[in-house]
């Protein structure tokens, strides 16, 4: 039986797909809307959740558009983003549990409207304590706890 591969092998895996924009097939595309899409490298994403420092935050829309960007395409995939985000946070976590002491400081990452990412290692209540940690306020009014005044916290500065 095969061993089961960690984040990391996943992330660290290169399929054809990866960071290649494509053209949306036309019985999919909205009048006037996007026309082409990248499917990102899971690196990609893993690299720009890297980039908030402590008190900045990065939303999942933001890590799109500039994956978009990079790929000179309309649109990034939100749905491979979304899971390559996931396979960042847990290969973070397994590095953490081996004595890792920089890992990717995957809780800065959320989702666009501010709540926190339910899929992280730990639910939200472990992305709560930990971005609780680095000053943020947390609120938990909604179902989905969401951080308080995280436009302004943003690491592209909105």
């Amino acid at each position: 039986m095969a061993r089961k591969k960690t984040a990391r092998e996943k992330i660290d895996t290169d399929h054809a797909s990866h960071g290649k924009a494509f053209q949306i097939p036309e019985h999919l595309q909205k009048d006037g809307g996007p026309r082409t899409m990248v499917v990102p490298h899971p690196r990609d994403v893993e690299r720009l959740m890297k980039t908030p420092r402590k008190g900045r935050l990065i939303t999942l829309g933001q890590i799109r558009a500039k994956l978009a960007k990079a790929a000179k395409a309309d649109l990034c995939c939100p749905l491979t983003t979304g899971i390559f985000a996931r396979l960042a946070a847990e290969a973070a976590d397994e590095e953490a549990a081996a004595g890792a002491k920089r890992i990717t400081p995957y809780w800065r990452t959320i989702r666009d409207n501010g709540d926190l990412v339910d899929k992280f290692p730990g639910g939200v209540d472990a992305q709560a304590r930990r971005l609780r940690a680095e000053g943020f306020r947390i609120s938990t009014k909604r179902k989905t706890p969401r951080v308080e005044d995280f436009a302004r916290k943003s690491a592209s500065g909105r």
